[in-house]
């Protein structure tokens, strides 16, 4: 079980974090059971000790001996160098999840060249109040055993989808990438509010619940977005004018491309740090 095994992170920031504070709050993982390493940010590091309570060292003195699950949270570009210095030390019962934008699994393994379970875990910084929509892929030498923890470990800071590697890039584009999209039209929608006479903080809520309703009327119904959208809009009111407006200003393509952009920088990273095909 999950509760019962001691979980490294490699790498210390927002989304290393995010999953720290999920696993603890959501899924009851003792503190004591999680490490976190960074190479030089002391500062970091003791943030992550008082807020968590959970043991944060220096890469450098960082040891695999009492871990059983590592999780890869650093910059991809840091990925080769990181999995070198880790591949001397690592056991036949470790397993390793990786959250790097980018960064397949045969790219790991190759690197690693052991015969151990590598999971391609893409969460997102929702994880931190227990609401991420996570994508696992599982590597060459994965058993059931390991997808199951890897599920397990993913519910405890959300919903879980298991998909191929190949579809790991769009889903980092909707999913990974996803919740900026959503902040950047909450901030346009409080600024408007605002300007119009709304104080900041009640123009805040109502975006947000107004967000926060249509997302649960999706998951509720079993009605596509679309269909929903046209019940709401009726010919020549405020809904359609607003409508008309994102229409006329290229609203439906600015969302098309952030995730087509999104998705095709993960692509991108994977040239730029790997050399291997994804099968």
């Amino acid at each position: 079980m999950l509760k019962y095994r001691n979980i490294s992170f490699i790498g210390a920031g927002s989304m290393a974090e995010a999953m720290i504070s999920g696993l603890i709050n959501n899924a009851g993982i003792l503190p004591e059971r999680i490490t976190a390493a960074n190479h030089s940010n002391v500062e970091r590091r003791s943030e992550l000790i008082n807020k968590y309570d959970i043991q944060a060292v220096s890469f450098n003195d960082f040891s695999l001996n009492n871990t059983d699950v590592i999780i890869l949270a650093v910059k991809p570009k840091q990925a080769e160098e990181v999995l070198q210095q880790l591949k001397p030390n690592l056991q036949d019962h470790h397993i390793i999840l990786s959250v790097l934008a980018g960064i397949s699994t045969p790219f790991i393994e190759e690197i690693i060249g052991k015969s151990l379970p590598v999971i391609r875990v893409m969460p997102n910084t929702s994880s931190m109040i227990g609401e991420s929509i996570t994508g696992i892929s599982a590597g060459k030498y994965v058993k059931n055993e390991d997808l199951d923890l890897a599920q397990e470990l993913s519910k405890a800071i959300g919903k879980v989808k298991i998909i191929s590697e190949k579809q790991m890039d769009v889903f980092t584009g909707i999913a990974g990438s996803g919740p900026a999209y959503f902040y950047y039209l909450l901030e346009h929608m409080e600024d408007v509010a605002v300007e119009n006479g709304l104080d900041r903080e009640m123009a805040r809520d109502i975006a947000a619940q107004t967000l926060y309703g249509a997302s649960k009327m999706v998951m509720q119904s079993d009605d596509s977005p679309a269909e929903l959208r046209k019940k709401v809009t009726s010919p020549n009111g405020t809904t359609a004018a607003g409508l008309d407006a994102l229409d006329e200003n290229g609203g439906g393509k600015a969302i098309e491309a952030a995730v087509e952009n999104a998705a095709e920088r993960s692509k991108t990273l994977r040239k730029e740090f790997e050399k291997v095909p994804v099968l």
